[in-house]
């Protein structure tokens, strides 16, 4: 049984950091790649980076965070990270983490992230944590 299991999530002012964990069991980073996506009230989900173990140089990042957040993965763990730094209000949201699938050995190209009928099909998601950042 795949599962994601996220953690890290909490309250920080503004310009503070914080680094989530995405704890996987069921499948191998060899095979699938693994996103992060967030979910603020009202808004649809929004991804948000992605890394593939067999391709490093295919790391995703929405262009709202590229530069402050980092995604990296511990293999042997079979946890992926993603330390968010500079943190700003509008970053407040539900963060999730996914198991996605990869081109090759690729993550998923940036119109995946905002293609509802494909991440509706996913099926392996995470609980979530709450990432709150106050001005």
């Amino acid at each position: 049984e795949v599962q994601l299991v996220e953690s890290g999530g909490g309250l920080v002012q503004a310009g503070g950091s914080l680094r989530l964990s995405c704890a996987a069991s069921g499948f191998s980073f060899d095979d699938y790649a693994v996103g992060w996506f967030r979910q603020a009230p009202g808004q649809e989900r929004e991804g948000v980076s992605c890394i593939s173990e067999a391709d490093d140089s295919s790391k995703y990042y929405a262009d709202s965070v590229r530069g402050r957040f980092t995604i990296s993965s511990d293999y042997a763990k079979n946890t992926v990270y993603l330390q968010m730094d500079n943190l700003r209000p509008e970053d407040t949201a539900d963060y999730y983490c996914a198991q996605l699938p990869r081109f090759g050995s690729r993550c998923p190209t940036p119109d995946y992230y905002s293609d509802y009928d494909a991440l509706g099909r996913l099926d392996a998601w995470g609980q979530g944590t709450l990432v709150t950042v106050s001005s």
